[in-house]
């Protein structure tokens, strides 16, 4: 029985978050404990896993803050390491309307990088049931050393690894260097999370089934999970994937910390569930927790020290009538009408494809749409009919599936729209209206 879940190897530092204007108009950034790798060590202690965290602080007022916020959350800092000379790195961290963010690092040097192989305590990493790691501890030759070290050990003791790239392009000396190391990541993990943005980079393909064939073609990945923002995600495993929709936030501050709630999700129900054996329904179920459990980390400020409870999200689902949190499926009964009406929003966006549109990338972005629209609609006929010409319930996936069409068709309308400076062009807007559903 090993004495940790998980044990995480990376970047802690502190993100300075715009709070605000001072009286004088001046920009107020708030002081957040931040670093993906500790993000996600935060959420598994609030989904009740065992963590400990391997990296290195300054010795200063900022890295003995970030020392005691990991253990005032319960994360353990035995291999946490106070450098003598260097000091805490920073992030600045700009916030667009939408969100989205933008980093400027101070970090040449920043402590996280001077973390040697020699200072790891081989002990603590083989007591773990799975290894986290990004490659943020990976872009100078020292501090890449320990991580190799530390990956080889764990892997050598019988734990997962696993691998989110979180690329930081200002952080590297080349894009061509961060493309060799999240190669080399690729090459270890059993669990890969990467973003929408990140595979695209990474393969050149903007189809992500095809980005995530090409990566397989190399790398025997068991389980790739795509995150796509605000299409929601996918979880890609043995032949075929699966689609949940996300849940938009009208009251989204930044989506700083998003992807690591997210992947913590997912490392904590491969922990309790296996690698093995992962039918469609647990595939679902895993990404509807994980993407609700991201969902509520926008609408608060930093990540480290605000990330959701499991009761939080238990009660953000159930809200969303989406009760699976005891691992059973509810059964729900949609009727002909409401299928009728899905098949045929599917239909006339999909009839669009081959419309001249004059932007390229917008084109690209669009057909991916499309071609979701036509995998869902397949997946809503062939489930559908199996099950009706059964005398069965259909069970609630089709909900789902009329909600990530939803998605898909809005997002065809706006890049259509953008592409005409207002002027509409593309599909009108469908909304399935979840009155339209009734629960048994």
């Amino acid at each position: 029985m090993k004495t940790y879940d998980v044990i995480a190897l990376g970047e802690l530092l502190i993100d300075f978050t715009q709070n605000g204007l001072s009286m004088q108009g001046n920009g107020l950034f708030e002081a957040n404990p931040g670093g993906a790798p500790c993000n996600v060590l935060s959420m598994l202690n609030n989904l009740g896993k065992k963590t400990a965290f391997i990296g290195k602080v300054g010795k200063d007022q900022f890295g003995m803050t970030l020392k005691k916020s990991l253990e005032d959350l319960g994360i353990g800092t035995e291999n946490l390491m106070l450098d003598e000379e260097i000091h805490t790195t920073l992030a600045l961290v700009h916030t667009f309307d939408d969100g989205d963010r933008d980093f400027s690092f101070y970090r040449n040097p920043g402590a996280d990088m001077m973390l040697r192989a020699d200072e790891l305590q081989e002990d603590l990493i083989k007591d773990t049931r799975l290894f986290h790691f990004g490659t943020l501890s990976m872009t100078h030759a020292g501090v890449r050393e320990a991580t190799v070290k530390a990956v080889t050990l764990a892997k050598e003791a019988g734990a997962l690894i696993s691998f989110d790239p979180n690329l930081r392009e200002p952080l590297w000396d080349t894009l061509d260097h961060a493309k060799e190391e999240v190669r080399w990541g690729l090459g270890q993990c059993d669990i890969l999370k990467i973003s929408d943005n990140e595979i695209q980079w990474l393969t050149g393909r903007d189809d992500f089934t095809e980005g995530v064939a090409e990566i397989r073609r190399e790398f025997p990945i068991p389980l790739i999970l795509v995150s796509m923002g605000r299409d929601g995600s996918r979880a890609y495993y043995q032949d075929g994937y699966v689609e949940v929709a996300p849940f938009l936030q009208e009251n989204t501050i930044e989506t700083t910390g998003a992807g690591d709630t997210f992947c913590a999700c997912i490392i904590n129900y491969v922990l309790d569930h296996g690698l093995t054996d992962l039918t469609e329904d647990q595939l679902r179920e895993m990404l509807t927790f994980a993407n609700a459990a991201a969902s509520i980390i926008t609408t608060r400020k930093g990540a480290l020290r605000v990330m959701p409870t499991f009761e939080e999200v238990q009660n953000y689902l159930s809200a969303h009538d989406v009760r699976r949190m005891d691992g059973n499926t509810t059964r729900r009964k949609v009727t002909m009408e409401l299928f009728d009406k899905v098949n045929e929003f599917a239909k006339n966006a999909a009839s669009k494809t081959g419309e001249v549109l004059e932007d390229t990338r917008l084109k690209t972005q669009i057909m991916n749409d499309e071609k979701s629209i036509r995998e869902l609609q397949t997946k809503i006929g062939a489930f559908y009919y199996k099950k009706f010409a059964a005398g069965e319930a259909v069970e609630d996936e089709v909900a789902e599936f009329c909600t990530a069409i939803s998605v898909h068709l809005a997002n065809i309308e706006q890049k259509k729209a953008s592409l005409s400076a207002g002027k509409r062009t593309g599909a009108e807007k469908a909304e399935i209206d979840p009155d339209e559903i009734s629960f048994k």
